[in-house]
């Protein structure tokens, strides 16, 4: 008995201990997370505490405009205002007296309201839109009532506006909302989620000479997300306007030109340093399409899924040159030294390769002829002489001299196919699609090469940056649509080929002959300097009707302008359908150049 109430003592005088050592350890792991907070911790507390109580208010810059080389308008920026709902700021009970507000003070019906607002929260994450492109009226009454609409806001939104529509459309490009996924990478360069982003053309290209940098203004807010007072503003700063070479005049011709044909490209560059003057493809598209706040995706399938492909620059893709390859194929004879430039040839009916006999297109052969009556009569049995005995690979080099079987330079270089030029090398690797060493070069290849048919596929870029060798007297340039600070005549933009000057000679008469007395010679006309060209007409290796080509520049000798006009799948040859292209252009820029 004695020694139980001893224990009771015990553990009684043991309990004040035991308390102690537990006030002891949670104060201690008070202390221990104070210290973890404030001291290693504080610093990210402190900014999050911040987050709380300022808000950024982001201000989008404008967009610079794009400027044609004479400085009008091609793209611009609009201001569009817009209706929106911040959800924490309003209840769910004094959600409809606001819809009801709204909607009477706005005109607006209450019911797509309340869809909107049912759609949640933005890809900001911070408001929901509740109304687009709001009238001048409407954002007045919205202003005059703001101290009232607790949890409303109207703010202006920056769109890119293109003034001429369809207009050089390829050329320019447009701007989309970026990603989520591209918002992660571009978040460190000052990017916003809401930020729109150049996806093609020029739009694309200078992209960092175009945005400009976002501004804000600093707000501090209470608890109930209520602003306290202003702590700074920081306007934003516009992007930079850009010239580009093209010219509006001709641009707008180059388009004119296109409009009853089913598709098709006309290229026109200054062959000096490769200034394109215009670049034109149909079918074309509206980049202000791009430029709504909301689009359907019925809408977005009727253009990216349309099989006219409207969203194809024609004048980057490639097609069978037909006969404005010839003067290709004359280098290549030239240049071999088999086939030097008094070379005179017998053409015929028809030459014979492999299994099938070659005709000329006047179904008689034009006599004995050199290279500059070959190319005004656009004899295919000469050229077929001159290709297959020079060879494929003579061919294939003096095609890379003249920039073919490559991208060109331009700026907007990821929209551009290399193209083909085949040879025996290609075909012996499997032409692409076979198993090496089974499908040899044969010489139906090569005589259909001779012609630019088959096994031959350029872009109209491409052609007019050849025919600017033979407009600048050797000079290999590089197409380009700004000129900003790039010096487009020096080294790395401008080569000279490695022609005989002889070479050169032969095949600028030649040209000049067929505008002369061949068939380019409704080129002529009232207003139109002397010039020189090359007609085609080219069977569509994927089947479907002949294409129409006119390759050209004036003045002659010495071009300023080269302009190659492309009918896609417009039979009836080169001289009926593709020259008128090329005249209506080279017409405007006659006019152009008298102002």
């Amino acid at each position: 008995m004695a020694g139980s109430i001893q224990q009771r003592h015990t553990g009684l005088r043991q309990q004040p201990l035991v308390l102690l050592l537990v006030v002891l350890l949670f104060c201690g792991a008070m202390v221990a997370r104070l210290v973890w907070m404030q001291l290693l911790e504080g610093a990210r507390y402190r900014e999050l505490a911040d987050e709380n109580r300022i808000r950024l208010v982001p201000r989008s810059p404008i967009r610079g405009r794009l400027l044609d080389r004479k400085g009008r308008v091609l793209a611009s920026s609009r201001l569009t205002y817009s209706l929106y709902l911040e959800p924490r700021l309003v209840r769910e009970g004094a959600w409809p007296d606001l819809r009801d507000r709204l909607a009477r003070l706005l005109k607006l019906d209450p019911d797509l309201l309340d869809q909107r607002r049912q759609n949640g929260p933005d890809r900001d994450g911070y408001r929901t839109t509740l109304a687009l492109d709001l009238r001048a009226e409407q954002v007045l009454r919205f202003r005059e009532q703001a101290l009232g609409l607790r949890g409303a806001q109207v703010d202006v939104d920056i769109l890119r506006h293109y003034p001429h529509g369809t207009l050089a459309a390829h050329a320019l490009g447009y701007t989309q909302p970026i990603t989520e996924q591209e918002y992660e990478v571009l978040a460190e360069k000052g990017y916003k989620i809401r930020d729109r982003i150049g996806r093609t053309g020029v739009e694309a290209a200078y992209e960092a000479h175009l945005r400009g940098k976002w501004g804000g203004q600093m707000l501090e807010v209470n608890a109930m997300g209520e602003v306290q007072r202003n702590l700074g503003d920081r306007p934003s700063v516009a992007g930079k306007d850009l010239t580009l070479t093209l010219d509006l005049d001709l641009q707008r011709a180059a388009e004119q030109a296109l409009a009853d044909k089913p598709g098709g490209a006309v290229v026109a560059l200054d062959p000096k340093d490769g200034s394109i003057l215009a670049l034109a493809s149909k079918p074309g598209f509206d980049p202000n399409f791009f430029s709504k706040l909301i689009t359907t995706q019925k809408e977005y399938d009727a253009l990216f899924f349309n099989p006219a492909k409207p969203l194809l620059s024609r004048a980057m893709n490639p097609y069978d040159p037909g006969s404005t390859w010839k003067p290709v194929t004359a280098m290549a004879g030239m240049e071999s030294g088999k086939f030097p430039p008094e070379t005179k040839l017998q053409t015929t009916a028809c030459i014979t390769y492999g299994g099938h006999c070659f005709p000329d297109h006047n179904g008689a052969g034009f006599g004995t002829i050199g290279y500059a009556d070959a190319l005004r009569f656009s004899s295919n049995t000469f050229f077929y002489q001159v290709g297959v005995g020079a060879g494929s690979v003579a061919l294939k080099q003096a095609a890379d001299q003249l920039g073919f079987q490559q991208k060109t330079g331009i700026e907007i270089g990821w929209e551009e196919s290399v193209g083909l030029v085949g040879d025996e090398r290609w075909a012996a690797k499997g032409r692409g699609w076979a198993t090496p060493g089974s499908v040899p070069w044969i010489p139906e290849d090569m005589a259909s090469a001779s012609i630019g048919q088959s096994v031959i596929q350029i872009t109209p870029l491409q052609l007019a940056r050849a025919y600017a060798v033979f407009a600048n007297g050797g000079w290999l340039v590089t197409p380009h649509l700004a000129k900003g600070s790039t010096n487009w005549m020096d080294g790395e933009h401008r080569r000279k080929v490695a022609m005989k000057p002889s070479t050169l000679k032969t095949i600028r008469e030649g040209l000049r002959k067929v505008v002369s007395a061949g068939t380019g010679f409704n080129l002529n006309g009232p207003g139109i300097p002397p010039a020189a060209g090359k007609t085609g007409t080219a069977e569509d290796s994927t089947g479907g009707p002949d294409h129409a080509w006119f390759g050209s520049y004036a003045p002659y000798p010495n071009g300023e302008i080269v302009v190659v006009a492309f009918a896609q799948n417009t039979p009836g040859g080169g001289s009926v359908h593709a020259l008128p292209m090329a005249k209506a252009v080279l017409t405007e820029w006659s006019k152009t150049r008298q102002r």
